[in-house]
């Protein structure tokens, strides 16, 4: 008796190979591109999070510094009325009144006094003390213009990137837009909706915040349909995430580069400080305030200083000797510390 042969079942269609070497491209881009998504998610967090941090910093700091700090800028105007009431109603000798400004200059160039005019424009002497300092500041303004001109040539060569990326974000805005904007809908409930949508869509456009225009692309299930088993589909949407990605990785790196540069600002220094002291047990603020008020009482015994050699109750040679509270290291310490204070703090109080 003759075998019964097995009637061949319908065959599949095999899928050429360029397609499988797309669809395996494909699935390498989309988990790229949403390995990125996810990392700018978490960078713009963590920036928004130090940014309120610093925000909340600078408001503690100057409701508790504030007083002193307006005693600091009290002492200080008394001491340049001091010096300038000294400088123009008493008469001394060439050298002495040398002496007398150089004095005056080093207390504004240590920081414990604000910078001034000390008077004459013309004191060649007093010139001579700001030569090296002018100097310093031309080689910078060269480095300065040099940096620029670098930045130029970034700025000219990465041109062509940037429009690209404007381009990909305006089209994505604008798909956006056709779809949510609320006067396209009747329904009041669904005009609300899209409202609020729109505002998403309007601050990420604005903000060239293409990750967020995709991110609520996603959530609203906007994502362009392709035929699987069609090479020109598969081909465009690699090509279309090639391009998103590159834009994706260029955000994340501004947003890394936004962290970096809030945190190396006064207030940025701040907040990691304030880290750094509350693991020890450390209130920062409190400390702070101590320490502007140790401070104050060192510019008060400067204040007094000169105002006892105003009213001729120290003497020249005393007096050029210079306030004896600075003699000590143990205040030179605190002036070192109150420096760097004030770097920290000079972005945030302002009188």
């Amino acid at each position: 008796m003759p075998r019964k042969t097995k009637s061949a079942s319908p065959a599949t269609p095999a899928i050429p190979l360029a397609l499988s070497e797309l669809h395996i491209y494909l699935e390498g881009l989309e988990k790229e591109h949403q390995s990125i998504l996810k990392q700018i998610k978490k960078k713009r967090t963590e920036l928004n999070n130090f940014v309120e941090r610093m925000r909340s910093l600078a408001t503690d700091v100057f409701h508790q510094a504030t007083p002193s700090f307006k005693k600091m800028a009290e002492l200080d105007q008394e001491i340049h009325a001091l010096f300038n009431e000294i400088l123009t109603t008493r008469k001394f000798g060439k050298q002495t009144e040398k002496h007398i400004k150089e004095l005056y200059l080093n207390l504004q160039m240590t920081g414990i006094i604000s910078p001034k005019s000390v008077g004459k424009d013309d004191d060649e002497e007093l010139d001579e003390l700001f030569e090296n300092s002018e100097e310093m500041d031309s080689d910078e303004t060269n480095q300065n213009r040099h940096q620029y001109w670098e930045s130029q040539q970034e700025v000219e060569s990465s041109s062509a990137s940037r429009t690209e990326e404007s381009r990909k974000v305006r089209q994505t805005f604008l798909k956006l837009a056709e779809i949510f904007h609320p006067d396209k809908v009747k329904d009041s409930e669904t005009q609300m909706s899209h409202t609020e949508i729109m505002k998403e869509i309007n601050k990420a456009y604005q903000e060239g915040d293409l990750a967020r225009l995709l991110e609520i692309e996603r959530q609203h299930q906007l994502g362009e349909s392709i035929d699987s088993n069609s090479e020109d589909d598969l081909t465009r949407r690699c090509k279309n995430l090639e391009q998103q990605n590159e834009i994706l990785k260029n955000q994340y790196e501004k947003l890394k580069q936004e962290l970096r540069l809030a945190k190396n600002t006064p207030e940025g220094a701040m907040v990691s400080d304030a880290r750094k002291a509350a693991k020890q047990g450390i209130n920062s603020i409190d400390l702070m305030v101590k320490t502007l008020e140790s401070q104050i009482s060192i510019v008060a015994d400067i204040r007094d200083f000169v105002k006892g050699f105003r009213e001729q109750k120290i003497t020249i040679k005393e007096f050029l000797d210079g306030p004896p509270s600075l003699r000590s290291s143990k205040q030179e310490m605190m002036e070192e510390l109150l420096e760097q204070m004030m770097e920290e703090l000079g972005g945030i109080i302002i009188f």
